[in-house]
């Protein structure tokens, strides 16, 4: 029995940059491993996790049909820094995915070199940067990783190309929140498995794919791949939404704790948008409605357009200060969004592709 808490702790403590999952994806699957029928890594790392229908058993001398395929995707992959220039002891890095610079002062970093390096991302002091940056975030050729040791050692250890990756430890906040790197998107992951456990114990018509998928901080890389690979008739991509909180209270932010969110665009099929709306009304599930009019962001914006087309929807759970090292989130968020994709599949029946149609109502 997985526990969400201990589980996304240790998942938000691994590193796992955007096409160097691999230290995440040894985690992950060895908790799919029992939940699952098969498992198997993509040419491009995602790893597959297959749990066939237990409705539908094959009787001897019949020929079994095949059955519908659904394919559920949480990026794994975080963003963080690989190393440019080693320099009298200090390692120049740069960007991997979608850094904030206002917030990397300072912070606790893991280099990645021919062992691992505790370190501190460190920035010239404001008036000794150049006139034109005094009071501004500093750009990313200032950023400066300190590692503690003389200038040879970290030469000997440290090369251009080695990865850095955030260091920050989980925090427990009040309100059943936890505070932490990388929870865009392992919160997801943590769901998609809660989801898996709960289909142990229900009976569904469908073959279940689940994907951690790999490089969407970056190309999208998984979310292209796997699904030209399993073929899904439909397809729900789970990722992180803005919570709401400073500077961020629009309609673009999405209440803490208030339920996971469910697209609704141009991205989304409108059909199993209705279907997930209407099971989490059924379950009396708190959801918010998240607008999305151009494509999401996240990994349906590539599935949907794999081979001849796969009606994808999105699940999102709101989070606090997106790629930040202090990510908040709600754990009741992430328990309510794996129950309702469990329940989601569990209700689909055989036929349900042949009589959704594209409606906008």
């Amino acid at each position: 029995m997985i526990e969400l808490s201990p589980f996304l702790k240790q998942l938000i403590s691994l590193p796992g940059l955007s096409a160097y999952e691999d230290p995440v994806r040894q985690v992950i699957a060895e908790a799919w491993l029992p939940l699952v029928d098969e498992l198997s890594i993509s040419k491009l790392g995602s790893l597959h996790g297959l749990r066939k229908n237990r409705r539908n058993k094959k009787i001897e001398g019949e020929k079994k049909e095949t059955s519908p395929r659904i394919l559920l995707s949480a990026h794994m992959d975080a963003i963080g820094m690989m190393v440019t220039a080693v320099e009298n002891g200090f390692i120049r890095v740069t960007s991997i995915g979608g850094l904030d610079p206002r917030v990397l002062a300072f912070q606790p970093v893991t280099v990645h070199g021919r062992r691992d390096l505790p370190g501190i991302l460190a920035m010239p002091p404001d008036r000794l940067l150049p006139p034109e940056q005094g009071g501004k975030p500093v750009k990313k050729e200032h950023w400066l990783v300190d590692v503690g040791l003389p200038p040879s050692e970290v030469q000997e250890l440290v090369r251009p190309g080695d990865l850095v990756s955030m260091a920050t430890q989980p925090i427990d906040l009040s309100g059943e929140t936890l505070a932490g790197h990388s929870l865009d998107n392992r919160a997801s992951v943590a769901a998609l498995t809660l989801a898996l456990q709960e289909l142990q114990y229900v009976s569904q018509a469908w073959d279940v794919w689940a994907v951690a998928s790999s490089q969407e901080e970056t190309c999208l890389g998984g979310a292209y791949t796997s699904p030209f690979d399993i073929r899904p008739d439909i397809a729900v991509a789970i990722d992180v939404t803005f919570a709401k909180g400073p500077g961020v209270n629009d309609y673009r932010g999405y209440g803490l704790g208030k339920g996971c969110a469910l697209g609704w665009g141009p991205n989304i099929h409108p059909a199993i948008y209705k279907t997930l709306k209407e099971t989490a009304v059924d379950l009396d599930m708190p959801y918010q409605i998240e607008i999305m009019p151009r494509h999401s962001g996240t990994d349906a914006y590539a599935m949907q357009v794999v081979a001849e087309g796969i009606p994808t929807a999105v699940v999102s759970i709101p989070l606090r200060y997106m790629h930040t090292p202090v990510e908040v989130v709600s754990l009741k968020d992430i328990a309510r969004t794996g129950r309702l994709l469990a329940e989601f599949i569990a209700r689909l029946e055989p036929d349900y592709v042949q009589k959704i149609v594209w409606e906008d109502k």
